[in-house]
């Protein structure tokens, strides 16, 4: 398969700005229309949504203990516990595309909401281990039904010139979400009150599914589903300062008048495949680059550095993790829409390449067999007795990695997605690259540890490293620039490219 056009003379694919300047569909005045209540309802779906992932993904680490205390769990059964949220969002994220484009974008959310509240509600008051289980299988289902249907709602519904800070808002809170997890976990962590750490969910969750209840339908569906005068309807109330009749003209050509869903196998058509080659590798680069297994070992990365305490540990973690994850996460959300998607996604990749190395490098000064031995084997890692060298350049490299993601494949990977598919595969679309993201999130969760064992720290890290290299070339390559233009409009970048 021939490489697509990295840029041209204006910073976006020759061919894009071939066929734009001879479309009928270049980028209407919705790109600058005002900032209305509506987006506002929009932008708190996103906000609610991404910040429920965050937390249900971040709060079971410090319920754990609590949780093993409560039903004396073997260790099979905590990984169960621990996994079943991970195998939940996968089949959440297959449904929910499917749901997206059944039953409308707002409606799905709906939904998510729903299984949000109902799971953390479960879990608050499972009163035997499958109970529990149940209840984060059921938060799994939102999170997958989330992924989906948050950034996709967020593409549709906003304006051209601000849809990456939109889309972006959704990984925001997604980081909020785990540091205010992390917050809960520790304050919480004294008295084991793992109920309360996980049903506090409940509260975000019900007000997602009050929020989605007034919120607008996406424009894109609705006229998909051949409802154009709603669709003008919810159109006005998003953009008023656009002209409405010839935006849903815009769309109407885009989806070649053809209303009814796409099937499966239309995915597979020439035009759209580098968009899908695209969107499955951004996928799976933003979690083969290592950010889980850096997440994972963070623990005993701290320990190493000179953390003695867990409490010391648990404030570092929040604060080097869970604190620089978010203010990273704002520098994508102040320049996706001025640098582009491509500049983030560049930098980024050098600076987690370069950390990784480090990191890598630094493990070689490190003696990380006992704990790596006490994670196989369940028991608490121990920690030196003072800070080493090499142990704060971890520290220093781990923190660098976790800037540089967070800014690049953190947000831009979900914006990216949500914007290069045409309307008509747009949610099935979404939904298979967010159910390969999420096998290949199970992947390296459940195999790094035995590559750490196989091969050692240092290589591992140091072929995570390889991978950040491999992304840079394949996304320096494949990834076209798509700041600034309507969905319709990037639709057109992959049929200008097929022909």
């Amino acid at each position: 398969m021939s490489a697509l056009p990295s840029k041209g003379p204006a910073g976006r694919p020759p061919a894009a700005s071939r066929v734009a300047a001879a479309s009928p569909l270049a980028p209407t005045p919705a790109s600058a229309s005002s900032f209305s209540a509506w987006l506002g309802v929009v932008l708190a779906v996103v906000l609610f949504s991404g910040g429920l992932f965050g937390y249900d993904q971040g709060v079971i680490s410090g319920a754990l203990t609590g949780i093993k205390s409560t039903f004396a769990l073997s260790p099979l059964v905590v990984e169960v516990v621990t996994s079943w949220v991970t195998l939940g969002a996968l089949f959440g994220a297959l449904a929910g595309g499917e749901l997206a484009d059944r039953i409308g974008r707002k409606r799905t959310v709906l939904i998510a909401g729903a299984l949000f509240t109902l799971g953390a509600a479960v879990q608050a008051f499972a009163p035997v281990t499958e109970i529990l289980v149940a209840g984060r299988l059921i938060i799994g289902l939102g999170v997958g039904v989330a992924a989906v249907v948050a950034p996709l709602y967020a593409a549709e519904l906003s304006p051209a010139a601000w849809r990456g800070r939109f889309v972006s808002a959704y990984q925001l809170a997604i980081t909020i979400g785990i540091f205010l997890a992390y917050l809960v976990d520790g304050w919480l962590s004294s008295s084991e009150n793992w109920r309360t750490m996980l049903g506090a969910a409940a509260v975000p969750g019900l007000l997602l599914f009050v929020v989605a209840l007034v919120a607008p339908e996406s424009p894109r569906w609705l006229m998909k589903m051949s409802r154009r005068s709603d669709a003008a309807v919810e159109l006005k109330k998003v953009s008023p300062d656009v002209p409405i009749e010839g935006e849903l003209d815009s769309i109407a050509l885009a989806l070649s008048n053809k209303s009814s869903g796409a099937s499966w196998g239309e995915m597979l058509r020439p035009e759209w495949r580098r968009p899908l080659m695209v969107g499955l590798g951004l996928a799976v680069f933003q979690q083969v680059t290592g950010i889980n297994a850096i997440i994972y070992y963070a623990d005993q990365i701290f320990g190493a550095a000179g953390f003695a305490t867990e409490a010391s540990r648990t404030t570092v973690t929040t604060w080097a993790i869970g604190g620089v994850n978010v203010l990273a996460t704002l520098i994508a959300l102040a320049f996706i829409d001025r640098w582009g998607r491509r500049k983030l996604l560049l930098a980024g990749l050098i600076g987690m390449t370069a950390s990784l190395i480090v990191v890598g490098g630094a493990f070689r000064f490190i003696t990380f067999a006992a704990p790596v031995a006490a994670a196989a084997s369940g028991a608490s890692a121990v920690a030196p007795a003072g800070p080493s060298v090499a142990g704060l350049v971890t520290l220093v490299g781990l923190v660098a990695f976790i800037v540089s993601f967070a800014f690049s494949l953190g947000p831009v990977v979900w914006t990216v997605i949500n914007e290069i598919f045409p309307g008509r595969i747009r949610g099935r679309a979404v939904a298979i690259c967010t159910a390969v993201n999420w096998g290949s999130a199970f992947l390296v969760s459940q195999f790094f540890l035995s590559l750490v064992n196989g091969i050692g720290s240092s290589l591992a890290f140091w072929l995570f490293a390889l991978l950040s290299g491999v992304g840079w070339v394949w996304v320096y390559v494949y990834v076209p620039e798509t700041k600034g233009q309507s969905l319709e409009q990037i639709q057109l970048i992959w049929k200008g490219l097929a022909k």
